[in-house]
């Protein structure tokens, strides 16, 4: 089925399409060549999320996922360690990108909701020994996609912090969807930013650009990102083009996330009344729920069902859940639509 024939697309929020305003905000840019830093809206767009994410300086890049590799590959040597949770993006979605890039690998934690403490990190940090690896970093993903779209609270993150500035290691934050983060929690990007050693805004996702994102830096490591940036192939012309999409994005777009949370736990609250699932409250935009184990379906053939008999589409996780991620094309009309397909095939 062509995407364009699904009624309801919750696959994910990188299905958004640019509306209008955003197209028009691509086409009016100020445009230069980005990869001579010539590009005035490319400039414009990394002033305004250095002043976003807290940090002292920016860097557009194409991808999150270069970002994320960006950043690891500036803090670790090759040979050292970088600690992350067991579903980070950084270790099951980046095609063992660490390895290539930061000649790194990766230590993997497993606790609830994606979320880890601060003993946690202790008790994971490499000892000084010469068979060991160095601990060089800790990535913390904000939200945990894999913990359900789950919001760091302070505590954990303040106690990871300490560690790594006990320790001197450094901490990158994976802000694929801080923004989200920020929106639930009522606070600024920079609540976390502000306070990590690096960190990525993704704007593909609830953000709603074709692609795009920003690593946040201290001014000393943007120069040495530019080149690792360079050498990935992430330098672009008219750069301008997409960096329009993203300011468009954070005026327009970003206050918008707060009703992609409230349709994500409307259809929570529906889900909850069905036999035969289990779910944990969504904090976000993402639902994640498990059909009961035995029964006549799982992750994978509902997720069939529900596009084929009713085009609305949801995705199997690599661990047997069933995830629907709201974005801005999903209204409240959408959000019935999938109400009542979900119902008709479980209720």
């Amino acid at each position: 089925m062509d995407a364009n024939d699904i009624a309801v697309d919750l696959v994910s929020d990188t299905a958004t399409r640019p509306s209008p305003g955003m197209l028009q905000a691509m086409t009016s840019a100020r445009l230069g060549d980005e990869q001579k830093g010539e590009d005035p809206t490319v400039r414009a767009l990394e002033e305004r999320a250095a002043d976003l994410l807290g940090t002292e300086s920016a860097l557009f890049v194409p991808s999150a996922t270069m970002a994320n590799q960006i950043a690891l590959s500036l803090h670790a040597k090759p040979g050292d360690e970088i600690i992350c949770h067991r579903t980070a993006h950084v270790y099951n979605y980046e095609t063992g990108g660490t390895a290539i890039t930061a000649a790194a690998q990766l230590h993997v934690l497993d606790t609830p909701r994606g979320i880890f403490t601060g003993e946690d990190v202790t008790r994971a940090v490499r000892a000084d020994y010469p068979h060991l690896s160095d601990t060089c970093a800790v990535v913390v993903e904000n939200t945990s996609n894999g913990g359900g779209g789950t919001v760091w609270p302070d505590a954990a993150f303040d106690s990871v912090l300490e560690v790594c500035r006990t320790r001197d290691i450094a901490l990158h934050i994976d802000g694929a969807r801080l923004c989200n983060a920020a929106a639930a929690a009522q606070v600024e990007p920079s609540h976390w930013g502000a306070r990590a050693d690096t960190v990525q805004l993704c704007f593909s996702k609830g953000l709603g650009c074709p692609f795009g994102a920003v690593l946040g830096l201290p001014q000393g490591m943007w120069r040495a990102a530019r080149r690792r940036k360079q050498s990935l192939g992430g330098a672009l012309r008219q750069g301008g083009v997409i960096a329009g999409a993203m300011l468009y994005a954070l005026e327009h777009n970003r206050p918008k996330l707060v009703d992609d949370h409230r349709r994500a736990a409307a259809l929570a609250e529906a889900l909850a009344e069905l036999p035969g699932l289990s779910l944990a409250p969504p904090e976000t935009n993402l639902v994640f729920f498990r059909l009961s184990a035995g029964g006549e379906l799982d992750a994978g053939a509902f997720c069939r069902r529900l596009l084929d008999e009713h085009s609305v589409r949801m995705a199997p996780t690599i661990d047997g859940r069933v995830r629907a991620c709201f974005h801005l094309d999903v209204d409240d009309q959408g959000l019935a639509r999938a109400i009542a397909g979900v119902r008709a095939i479980l209720g």
